[in-house]
């Protein structure tokens, strides 16, 4: 019984450093605010339309593969990386807009 209390506190006040990371990624001028970036599984990547203008963000590769729909300026959208791998993120709208993802241990 012991050992389960103190078991109890020490899950209770593990910090939450344990679990993954934001990553801020903004939309401005057309363009990601990154043309790379490196993350560990279980991050998450906020993408923020700070443009006057909507996005489309998704994946063109086949390791990673979402999409997150129309985004409204002002907006913020997450998405979670749980597994390894490489993600080429695009918009739909504006096809210039390139962000490359690797999602590494």
């Amino acid at each position: 019984m012991f050992q389960g209390i103190i078991w109890a506190l020490i899950v209770g006040f593990t910090p939450f450093t344990l679990l993954g990371k934001d990553h801020i990624v903004t939309q401005k001028g057309k363009q990601f605010s990154q043309t790379d970036l490196q993350i560990a599984p279980g991050d998450t990547i906020v993408f923020k339309n700070d443009d006057d203008t909507i996005h489309n963000v998704f994946t063109a590769s086949e390791a990673i593969k979402f999409n997150l729909g129309v985004q409204k300026a002002g907006t913020e959208l997450r998405r979670e990386f749980a597994t390894a791998g490489e993600a080429e993120i695009r918009c739909a709208i504006h096809p210039k807009m390139k962000l490359k993802i690797v999602v590494k241990k």
